[in-house]
Parts: C-alpha cells; sequence; structure tokens
C-alpha cells in the first residue's frame, strides 16, 4: 500500500495539522490501496502562507520566462521517463483503463509540459506599442497566488492544465487533489523537487469539500482554477463574485454526437467509442448524446449496440480491458439510478442496463437506451458514466437544434463522408471544442465551454492569459 503521512507545503515534507486521514480504495477490487492525510483548514493556512511568501518575496516570479521555461523542461524530462508510471498509478487509483491511461492520462499532462516550456523561450514579457500621446509599454505579469482545485476523473491532465502555464506566468500555486485520487499529486511533487522547482512554488493539500472552500475563499488567493461539477463551479463563481477574485471554470457536457446519412458507420465506430466511453465514461467531453436520423436510426442503434457491446469489461490493469470500474461506489449508485430514470422515461434499454458485470467492484454494465427523446433526463444531465442515449432528428437543421439544446456546451462531433461539409455543421454547434469524424483535444489550441460548461479557456497560448495580468504603462518624452 502507498502510504503518506506528510504534505508538500513551501518545499518540505511537514506533518499535518490533524489525524484524519484519506483512505484510497481501488475501485476494481475495493481494498485500500493507499492512505495520506486529510487536509485541514490549518493546512490551507500554512500552504497560502508558503505560496504568498514564494510569489512575493521569493525567486520565481522574478525569472524571465525562459527561465522559468527551463525549469519546466527539466520537469518535463523527469516526467517524460517515468510517465508509464504515472499511467500505472491513476489506473490503480481511479480505474481508468491501463490503455487509456497509457495514452491520455500521462502523455497528455506531459504534452502541456513541454507545450509551455516551448512557450516561454520565447514569449515576451513586455511589448511596445505607439499610443496617441506617446509610446507605450504592455507588461505581463503574473496573477499571483493560484489555489488549482481538480477533479478525480483525470487528474493530472487537469492538473496540468492549470499548473503549466501557472508556472510558465510566474505564479505559485496551492494543488487541492481530489480525496479519491490524491496519489498521483504526491509523486509530482516528487518529480517537481527533482527538477529544482524553487520551494514554496507548489504546494500540495488533499481534502474534501469543507478544506476546499476554505482554500478558495482565502484571501491570500489571487485566483481560482477549478474543474468539475456545474454545482460545484457555481459556488466557486460566486465565492470568488464576491472577493473580486480572479477564478475560471472548466464545468460539466452533454455532449452531442450528429450522426449524418452519409456516414461510413463501420469506418466510425472505432473513433466514436473513444469519444463516448473514454475513462470508463468518465470525462465531461464524452459524447453521450448520440444523434441519429430517422432515416438511419435502427442501423445507428445496431451500430451503436454492437459498439458498446463488445468492449471488454474487467480489470483497468489488464490491456484487454475496455471498460473497467467506475471511481466509487456513490458514482456506480449514481449511474445505476439514471439507467433507472431512463427506463422510467420510458426509453429502451437495447444493451446493458441493471445487472453488474461483477460482484466486486464498482462496475456498471455499459448501457445504451434507444427511443430517447432530448427532453428526458437522461439526454438531459450529465451521468459521467458509460451510459449512451440515442436520440432522433428529422434533418440536419433538426439535428443542430437538438444539439444546442442543451444548458451545456462543452463538446460534440459530427460524422459524415463529407469533412468539409462537416465543418458547415461544426461551426453552427455552440460548444468549445468539436471534431469531425474524430474528437481529440490538442494542447497547442484552447479548451473550454460555451455555457454552464465553464468560464475562461485552458490550454494553447489562451491557456497562459488566465494566469497574466496586462499592465499599461504611458509615458511622455
Amino acid at each position: 500500500m502507498r502510504q503518506h503521512d506528510k504534505l508538500f507545503i513551501g518545499g518540505e515534507w511537514v506533518a499535518p495539522a490533524g489525524t484524519a486521514t484519506i483512505d484510497v480504495i481501488s475501485p476494481h477490487t475495493e481494498e485500500v490501496v493507499g492512505r495520506v492525510p486529510d487536509g485541514t483548514p490549518e493546512d490551507v493556512e500554512r500552504a497560502v502562507a508558503a505560496a504568498r511568501q514564494a510569489f512575493d518575496h521569493g525567486p520565481w516570479p522574478r525569472m524571465t520566462f525562459a527561465e522559468r521555461a527551463e525549469v519546466i523542461s527539466r520537469l518535463a524530462a523527469i516526467y517524460n521517463e517515468r510517465q508509464g508510471e504515472m499511467a500505472q498509478l491513476i489506473t490503480e487509483e481511479m480505474g481508468s483503463p491501463i490503455t487509456f491511461s497509457n495514452l491520455a492520462q500521462a502523455p497528455q499532462p506531459l504534452g502541456m509540459l513541454q507545450f509551455y516550456a516551448e512557450l516561454g523561450k520565447t514569449f515576451q514579457q513586455e511589448e511596445e506599442r505607439p499610443g496617441l500621446f506617446g509610446p507605450l509599454t504592455v507588461r505581463r505579469e503574473p496573477v499571483g497566488v493560484v489555489a488549482a482545485v481538480v477533479p478525480w476523473n483525470v487528474p493530472q491532465f487537469v492538473t496540468m492544465t492549470k499548473l503549466a502555464p501557472a508556472l510558465l506566468a510566474g505564479c505559485t500555486v496551492v494543488l487541492k487533489p481530489a480525496p479519491e485520487t490524491p496519489l498521483d499529486a504526491y509523486l509530482l511533487a516528487e518529480w517537481a523537487v527533482e527538477a529544482g522547482l524553487p520551494a514554496g512554488v507548489l504546494n500540495i493539500v488533499p481534502a474534501g469539500r469543507e478544506t476546499g472552500e476554505h482554500l478558495v475563499s482565502h484571501a491570500g488567493v489571487d485566483k481560482v482554477a477549478f474543474t468539475g461539477s456545474t454545482a460545484a463551479g457555481r459556488r466557486i463563481a460566486a465565492i470568488c463574485g464576491e472577493q473580486l477574485k480572479r477564478v475560471s471554470l472548466e464545468l460539466g457536457g452533454k455532449s452531442a454526437a450528429i450522426i449524418l446519412d452519409d456516414a461510413d458507420l463501420a469506418a466510425g465506430m472505432g473513433f466514436l467509442s473513444m469519444a463516448s466511453l473514454m475513462n470508463n465514461g468518465q470525462a465531461c467531453v464524452a459524447q453521450t448524446r448520440i444523434l441519429a436520423s430517422r432515416n438511419r436510426y435502427d442501423e445507428v442503434v445496431d451500430a451503436i449496440a454492437n459498439m458498446v457491446g463488445s468492449q471488454p469489461v474487467g480489470d483497468p490493469a489488464d490491456p484487454a480491458t475496455g471498460i473497467g470500474p467506475l471511481v466509487a461506489k456513490r458514482q456506480q449508485e449514481r449511474v445505476e439510478g439514471y439507467i433507472r430514470i431512463g427506463m422510467e422515461e420510458g426509453a429502451k434499454i437495447v444493451v446493458g442496463g441493471l445487472d453488474r458485470p461483477y460482484d466486486r467492484g464498482w462496475y456498471v454494465a455499459p448501457t445504451v437506451f434507444a427511443g430517447v427523446s432530448n427532453d428526458m433526463r437522461i439526454a438531459r444531465e450529465e451521468i459521467f458514466g458509460p451510459v449512451l442515449a440515442v436520440i432522433p432528428y428529422d434533418d440536419e437543421a433538426d439535428a443542430v437544434r437538438i444539439a444546442n439544446d442543451s444548458d451545456y456546451g462543452l463538446a460534440g462531433t459530427v460524422w459524415t463522408a463529407d469533412t468539409d461539409h462537416g465543418m458547415e455543421v461544426a461551426r453552427q454547434v455552440r460548444t468549445g471544442t468539436y471534431g469531425v469524424n474524430c474528437y481529440m483535444l490538442e494542447t497547442n489550441a484552447p479548451f473550454g465551454g460555451y455555457k454552464a460548461s465553464g468560464i475562461g479557456r485552458e490550454l494553447g497560448p489562451e491557456g497562459l492569459n488566465g494566469y497574466l495580468e496586462y499592465k499599461t504603462i504611458a509615458r511622455l518624452g
């Protein structure tokens, strides 16, 4: 068992203020695989103080972008050498299939470090512009101390969407991992020390919601970067609004995959499988609403059912596994609750249902509903599990209308033989990221959502802006 009895604060491993601990439980075996301290408000106070000291008086924000990029490059090199270890650890603590962990859980965070390290080599802190009465200097400065609050589903991916640009900007960070997945953050802390990150630049306090709210509302925090549920995002936005504190929110999704009549179903199912079922369906960008024309509806339902039904369900450490367990018993119960809701609403289960694949582990049978209308709860609310709803549409305009008829706007796809026409559809759907015959997140392009899917953008050069303040200096003579 991986056991940690310290917190990472001020560049040191320090004893926590309290005695409570967090047990990390394997979703596959239901056995304890790790234990860490349960952070308290007193621990948050120490972490914010360390980050404040490092920002107000330490070397990190006073380095050039290129100097900080060199440290980030060293961290990326360590990450690159040991990314397999990180992938295995995430699979162990939250049940992500090892194939997905090796594909995304570790490589994508590494890619973010590499991207921002490269960006920092040429990024200019100041630029000159002509003004009406004299020259202007536009200066970019770090926003300050950042509270990074991350979820359990893709813990390193989400951590790095915040940490990598914050580090390049010159910010200092207090990271609060989710209590389900704190172990990967401890490994990251070891690598940060090895890379030479100055003391206090990164501080880590695993904790639950109450301590997390103390961090978010702390007067010493200049910006909050949060990924999680829309409900929690609303609460955080309210706190930050009261304090006029900078905030970025990456929240929920209920993304639609529009399958046009000319789509090659056989060719698309492999890509759509990843887009809709990645990480056991525990992905905010998952394409969980499948939109099919009435002309091909039965054919699409059959294809989706075959795709989902053929997924090997089992041990996430087995490379043959396509769908592993959900992260916790409460998540298993939540997803099963939505399956019951779908049945009560009159939708038809064509594969899956309430029969659990195994007696042990927090498994749910991958499920497909047909006969779904877009006003049903299973079509409107984020389930966060391997449950897909196939919704009929009349024509292309109706498909776009249904795709946009959602409180969310995080992701989406269109599947068609005509890529150019697919681009026309993509431009009509109000969502932050979109794919034509694919879905992927690129480290060099912005990621975020419309509507209730969030505020702000992460990744790409745009992701750096959220950690910078812009100062204009005018002068005469």
